[in-house]
This record gives structure tokens, C-alpha cells and sequence, in this order.
């Protein structure tokens, strides 16, 4: 019998309540009773004395009965509310108030199954929801620093393409309106250095015309191919009109671009100006950006002709709706051939040649037509088996030496005409054509130019937003670690204190609390 008496009695947390009422410890109606009790704990405590002891009592946690008696045994220590009278009562409210308490409490053992439900409701809810609260905070804190990395290096990414785009069309980017509007006045040196680099093609147009006139038996009175071409490289860059008509008009009504640039500011001023809300009062939630901000950079492009260096093989296009530039004339109006005054040229006849839409197409397709032809030249002398099978036939053994020209010449032809195509397929030409044949382009330039500023400076607010939402996620954290601390040692604290009231009820035998409240 005395060794049973020496075991441990081990009660699961879980199971303390129903152990304690079947054993008789606690009845099965203590819920009910235990709200009259807690009613009157609430207004006790309106009534409670200045005590930094009693008021660190009551942190952390529900009151519960063993804080009901620490706070009789702390009011005991107040001469007044510790005297008692000649029946042997206190003379204090207070003193009444929560002695009452400690006897509803006691009788029937309804604090025992108050604590029991206390204890589990911390392990299996408090505890837990407090843990996953810092746990969550630490992923807050995680993806803020990931976010707050991948809008630092977008808001980069997108100022660098902006810079780069701005370098591609000759510009600073500050004023941007102004600055191509000052651009599209260099047009006509741009033209005059490309007529004069096709002057140079006089070797590769005779090379053309005497390889054709040898193949198709054509008389020199019958070349009618590369008519632009050879106009340009004679007459050089003149008006449309003297193309058209032979002679050189005795005045010229050139219609001038105009490009609005009064109201224009310092593009940094504008973007700066932009209100994008306080970061600290905004949440992510309140801007729609979408799920997440993810984009492609291709999804912000600047309409492009070609690349820096020119595009070597741009498609012939004459005849269709954009140009050898890829410029799409479906927005731009040309004003058919005008009935001009004789000696006079306005209109489209007094653009240069190279200026004008139409004429411009035409001396590209004249210039990609040599291109193709030399190429073909080049690729028949660099194959050796087709090489030889061409010199081999009576054809080009009777061919003059002009036309039996070496694969080093070929080449170097081959280069300057290619150089002419790619001037024209250079981003700021394209950009400089497609204003100067739709001043509103100019427009549409510089919202897209700016639309990557403004998507830079939501990279920043985002940021800056992140590193709030950081902060507050920290300040979170903070002040739920104290608490969760406090309530499991609250709770351990709970965890003796029942083990102690069980422990008396069986001769002093060591009580065990057992399951997840051990391991908090």
C-alpha cells in the first residue's frame, strides 16, 4: 500500500478537466457558477488600491483564482483593509469583496476546473496564436527585405533603360519635347552626309549596270534600273520637285514643323511632382499594382527603326504601309503631288528627296536592290565549287575584266552600300523621321519616355513602403515576444499551482501535468 501511495499520479493537460470531475474534485455545473464568480471579480476590480505588485499580478493573463488570493494576501499588508472586527470579519470592502470571492471559488472546487480549462486553453490556443503571430512577422520581415531588393534593382533597371533609350536618340532627356525638336533641325545635315556617301557608289552602280547589261544583252540606252539611286548620287539631295520635273523651282514653301514646347518642364520635376501617398499610411493594398509587381521590361519599349548600328538586311517594303524604316504611315497624312505654280515647290515638292516619304522608300529599295545583288555576287565568288562552274562557262570567259572583279572589291562595295542602309535604320533616325512626318509622335515619345520614369518612382514608394512594413512588422514582433513569454510562464506558473491543490487532495503523492504544456 505504501508503494502505491508513492507513485506518481500523471494527468494529461487535456484530460485534467474530466479527471477532476469524475473524481468529484470539481462538479460539472462549475461553467455556470464560474460566471457569477468572474462578474464579481470585475467589480472588485474597480475598486483597487495604487499597488505596482497588484497591478503586475494582473498582467499577461486571466485572473484566476490563485491571483485571488495573492491579492487578499497583498491587501492583508494595507493596515486598513487587513483589520478585522469584533466578530472576526474585515472591516474593508475590499477585503469582503475578494474573500467572497476566494469562498465561491474554493466551494464545490470550482476554481479547479476554472485553472484546468485555463491551462488548456493556453497551451492549445494562446500559445500557439501568439507564436504564429512572431512567426508571421518574421516572414513580413523576410519578404520585405526580398521585395525592397527587387524594387530597388527595377527602379535601376528602368532609369538605366531610360538613359540608355535617350543616348540611342542623341538626346539628355530633361526636356525631352525640346530637345527633339532641336534634333529634327539636324535632319537635312543627316540627308546631305548620306547623298554624299551614295555619291561614292559610282564603281557599284557601273559594276551593276554593266553585269546586267552582259547578262540580259541590254543596250546602255535601255538602263533604266537604280533610278533614284543615280539621281542622288548626280543631282545630290534636291526637292522633290526638281526630281519630278527636271528643273530647279524658282521658290520653295517648305512647310515648317511645329513642335509645342511652352509648357514643357525638367522631366525629373515632373516625376518628382507625382503624389504617390505617405508610406507610412499606405499599404500595398490601397495601390493596385496587381498581385505583385513582376513585369517584363519588353512590355515598356520604345517604338525602335533598327538598332544603334543599323539593321543590316531591313525588309524592302516600298509600296506598303510603312517605310524601309518600319515607320507607320497609316498615322501620317502626305499630301498627294500639288498642282504647284510653275517655278514654285510647296507642299511635297518641296521636301529633298530623301525627306520625302514616297522618293526616300524609293532610293532605299534602289539601294537594298545593289545590296542584294552584290551579295549574291559576293556568295557566288566565295563558294568555290559554284565559282568555278560560273567561270568555267563560256558566259563568263567571254565576260569584260570590269565585271570579273575580286572578292575583296565586291566586299568593300558591299560595305558602303550597307552603310548607307543603316543610317537610315538607326533608333534616333527613326525617331527623327517618324517627327518629322507626325509632330504628335513627339507626344507619344515622351509619354512613353516617361512612362519609365513614373514606373521608377513606383519602384521607390514601393521601397520606401517595404521598409515601412519592415519597421512595423519589427514593432510587432517586439511587443509579442513579452507577451508570449509572459503567458508561458503564466502558465507554468498555473501548471505548479494546480499540481500542488491535486497533491494535497491525495497525501501529498507527486502530481504530473503531462503533454504539449511541458514542451512551450
Amino acid at each position: 500500500m505504501s508503494t502505491l501511495e508513492n507513485l506518481p499520479i500523471d494527468i494529461h493537460y487535456n484530460k485534467l478537466q474530466d479527471w477532476l470531475i469524475n473524481r468529484r474534485h470539481c462538479v460539472q455545473e462549475w461553467p455556470a457558477r464560474a460566471v457569477v464568480i468572474r462578474e464579481k471579480i470585475n467589480q472588485a476590480l474597480t475598486d483597487m488600491p495604487e499597488n505596482p505588485q497588484i497591478t503586475e499580478l494582473l498582467k499577461g493573463t486571466y485572473i484566476n483564482y490563485f491571483h485571488c488570493k495573492k491579492i487578499i494576501d497583498l491587501l492583508k499588508k494595507d493596515e486598513q483593509s487587513g483589520k478585522k472586527n469584533v466578530f472576526g470579519q474585515y472591516s474593508s470592502k475590499r477585503m469582503k469583496d475578494w474573500s467572497e470571492i476566494v469562498n465561491l471559488y474554493e466551494k464545490d472546487g470550482i476554481y479547479l476546473g476554472e485553472s484546468a480549462q485555463m491551462l488548456a486553453r493556453n497551451v492549445n490556443y494562446e500559445v500557439p496564436a501568439l507564436k504564429r503571430q512572431i512567426i508571421k512577422c518574421q516572414q513580413i520581415k523576410k519578404e520585405c527585405d526580398r521585395k525592397q531588393a527587387v524594387y530597388s534593382a527595377k527602379a535601376e533597371e528602368l532609369r538605366k533603360k531610360y538613359d540608355a533609350t535617350c543616348k540611342q536618340m542623341g538626346i539628355e532627356g530633361k526636356k525631352i519635347k525640346t530637345e527633339l525638336a532641336a534634333l529634327v533641325q539636324d535632319l537635312p545635315a543627316q540627308f546631305q552626309k548620306i547623298s554624299e556617301s551614295a555619291s561614292k557608289l559610282t564603281k557599284s552602280v557601273q559594276y551593276y549596270d554593266e553585269f546586267v547589261d552582259f547578262v540580259t544583252k541590254r543596250s546602255e540606252e535601255d538602263r533604266g534600273s537604280l533610278p533614284v539611286l543615280k539621281y542622288v548620287m548626280q543631282n545630290g539631295n534636291t526637292t522633290t520637285y526638281q526630281w519630278r520635273t527636271g528643273e530647279k523651282p524658282e521658290v520653295v514653301e517648305e512647310a515648317k514643323i511645329f513642335i509645342d514646347t511652352t509648357d514643357e518642364v525638367d522631366i525629373e520635376q515632373v516625376t518628382d511632382d507625382i503624389d504617390w501617398g505617405d508610406p507610412g499610411t499606405m499599404t500595398e493594398s490601397a495601390i493596385d499594382f496587381g498581385d505583385e509587381i513582376d513585369f517584363n521590361m519588353a512590355d515598356i519599349t520604345v517604338e525602335t527603326g533598327g538598332t544603334e548600328e543599323g539593321d543590316q538586311n531591313p525588309a524592302p517594303t516600298a509600296g506598303h504601309e510603312s517605310d524601309s524604316n518600319g515607320i507607320d504611315w497609316s498615322e501620317v497624312v502626305i499630301v498627294d503631288k500639288p498642282d504647284s505654280a510653275e517655278g514654285v515647290a510647296k507642299g511635297e515638292d518641296a521636301m529633298s528627296v530623301l525627306d520625302n516619304p514616297r522618293t526616300r522608300t524609293l532610293f532605299i529599295d534602289d539601294l537594298m536592290e545593289l545590296e542584294a545583288f552584290l551579295s549574291q555576287r559576293l556568295f557566288e565568288l566565295e563558294s568555290d565549287s559554284v565559282g568555278a562552274d560560273v567561270l568555267a562557262s563560256g558566259q563568263m570567259q567571254d565576260a569584260p575584266p570590269s565585271i570579273q572583279l575580286h572578292q575583296d572589291t565586291v566586299t568593300s562595295m558591299i560595305g558602303q552600300v550597307r552603310d548607307i542602309i543603316a543610317a537610315f535604320s538607326t533608333v534616333k533616325m527613326h525617331h527623327l523621321l517618324s517627327i518629322r512626318n507626325s509632330p504628335r509622335y513627339v507626344e507619344r515619345l515622351k509619354d512613353t519616355l516617361k512612362q519609365m520614369l513614373n514606373l521608377a518612382d513606383k519602384m521607390v514608394f514601393l521601397e520606401k513602403e517595404m521598409v515601412v512594413k519592415h519597421k512595423d512588422a519589427e514593432t510587432e514582433q517586439s511587443e509579442t515576444q513579452p507577451k508570449l513569454e509572459l503567458v508561458i510562464k503564466r502558465t507554468k506558473e498555473l501548471q505548479k499551482q494546480m499540481e500542488a491543490e491535486i497533491s494535497k487532495r491525495y497525501k501529498d503523492r507527486v502530481v504530473n501535468i503531462m503533454g504539449e504544456i511541458n514542451t512551450m
